[in-house]
């Protein structure tokens, strides 16, 4: 079957490409968004990818087309498959109709880390030998590929609630049906879909309904929008971990890098490993006890946490030269931020730390934080605020209020230019943004020599 895929270099949709081409599909895909790392794993697959969205991409005919959640009416090509009356789907919907049947499904989800815990869940089944199936959105540095079908039930997947398609507008994750699912954090987020935290309080809820009485939530405790969202109904099994929960952690290294956890009062295992902060120590105690519940003991997903390689772009470290270490984030969230400037703050210690960042998510370019960026990179010693063409309000003001001494800058190669004329002893670059940031990475790197 041929299949052509609209908007394929998104990171889920990405991912479905390469399950569809391991399936024995002919794959193709097109999009306007082309870069690594995504871009590179699709041609090594052997997936064609077109610039664009144009009508011709879609001649001869495909079997089926997948519109992914970025693409509405008046784009082109699907204006194409609705006036050709073609055969046409969701990704989220067809994961679920054609790899998730009879899985294992552990979803991931929450508005923070779930790329990162669905890489952890990923790697603690296979470190125990479970060969588990998976879909990431990112790349994990434990595996290869962002997805592979596996040739157990187990499949981690992870649960988006942003929305399946235009003709779609419920949470992705309602789709998968988990046995198994993590809810990490619940804040409002996605303001272009969501009015407000209560609607997507909702939409968890119905992700909630969707698992089985003998599947198990796994939660952080104490942790208020998500407690809310059990109080409209819960039929399945719930795991708390964290402060007052009968599974508690304990912070051996103030920056996270060492942490042990205890089960009613007595310590089970202990974990030493390359991540920092307290949300990744989260993150990880989730995926423990997601694999758990799989069938994993405590002490083995422990010591296999200690090799967890991470996931690109999430605090990954892409270069160093003189003095200046330079890191590629994701964050795209106040909460995000500050956890990740946080967290590098206590494992560098006094160390300077300029922060790099695009505000470049929908949310963000609809101004939905702006009250709570300023404080948001208070361990930072300085950040430079990028201000990209076509958002609706000035960075001007965040620059006024913000405790850390920050400017704006319109061009990357500025951006670039200003860094690398630095002579800081020791320098940490964070680059955040959800997007290709201008090509900014490389140059940095190649700057910097």
């Amino acid at each position: 079957m041929h299949i052509h895929i609209l908007g394929i270099c998104g990171t889920f949709m990405g991912s479905l490409a390469q399950l569809a081409r391991d399936l024995g599909h002919k794959v193709t895909g097109s999009d306007t968004n082309i870069y690594p790392p995504m871009s590179d794993q699709l041609i090594a697959a052997g997936i064609e990818i077109m610039q664009g969205y144009e009508a011709a991409h879609l001649q001869p005919e495909p079997d089926l087309v997948v519109v992914g959640n970025a693409m509405s009416r008046g784009n082109p090509a699907v204006e194409y498959v609705l006036d050709r009356g073609l055969r046409y789907t969701s990704g989220p919907q067809m994961l679920a109709e054609v790899i998730l049947p009879g899985r294992w499904v552990i979803g991931v989800a929450g508005t923070h880390g779930k790329t990162t815990t669905t890489s952890m869940v990923a790697w603690l089944l296979e470190a125990a030998g479970m060969n588990p199936g998976y879909l990431i959105g990112g790349v994990p540095g434990n595996f290869a590929t962002s997805a592979r079908l596996g040739d157990t039930p187990f499949f981690a997947v992870e649960a988006d609630e942003y929305d399946t398609a235009f003709f779609d507008k419920r949470s992705k994750f309602v789709h998968y049906k988990p046995r198994t699912a993590i809810l990490n954090n619940l804040e409002f987020d996605h303001a272009d879909i969501f009015p407000d935290l209560g609607a997507i309080q909702t939409q968890f809820h119905h992700l909630v309904r969707t698992i089985p009485s003998n599947g198990r939530i796994i939660l952080p405790a104490q942790e208020a929008a998500l407690e809310e969202v059990l109080a409209r109904g819960c039929w399945s099994e719930v795991e708390r971990f964290g402060t007052g929960a009968e599974i508690g952690i304990e912070l051996l290294r103030d920056d996270g890098s060492e942490f042990s956890i205890s089960e009613n009062g007595s310590k089970v295992a202990s974990v030493k490993w390359g991540m920092t902060g307290l949300h990744s120590v989260n993150n990880g105690v989730a995926a423990m006890l997601a694999a758990r519940h799989c069938g994993v003991p405590l002490a083995q997903a422990a010591e296999s946490l200690g090799d967890f390689m991470g996931v690109k772009r999430r605090m990954e470290l892409i270069g160093e030269a003189r003095g200046v270490r330079v890191y590629d984030d994701f964050a795209h969230h106040p909460t995000a931020i500050a956890t990740t400037l946080q967290g590098l703050r206590k494992s560098v210690g006094s160390e300077r730390i300029i922060a790099v960042i695009e505000p470049r998510s929908n949310t963000m370019r609809m101004g939905a934080h702006r009250e709570r960026l300023p404080a948001s990179v208070v361990d930072a010693d300085e950040v430079i605020w990028y201000q990209p063409e076509g958002m609706d309000w000035s960075l001007d003001d965040i620059v006024a209020a913000s405790p850390t001494p920050s400017k704006t800058m319109a061009s990357v190669d500025e951006i670039v230019a200003s860094i690398c004329a630095r002579e800081d002893a020791a320098l940490n670059v964070v680059i955040m943004s959800n997007g290709g940031f201008g090509g900014i990475h490389k140059k940095m790197v190649e700057s910097l020599g």
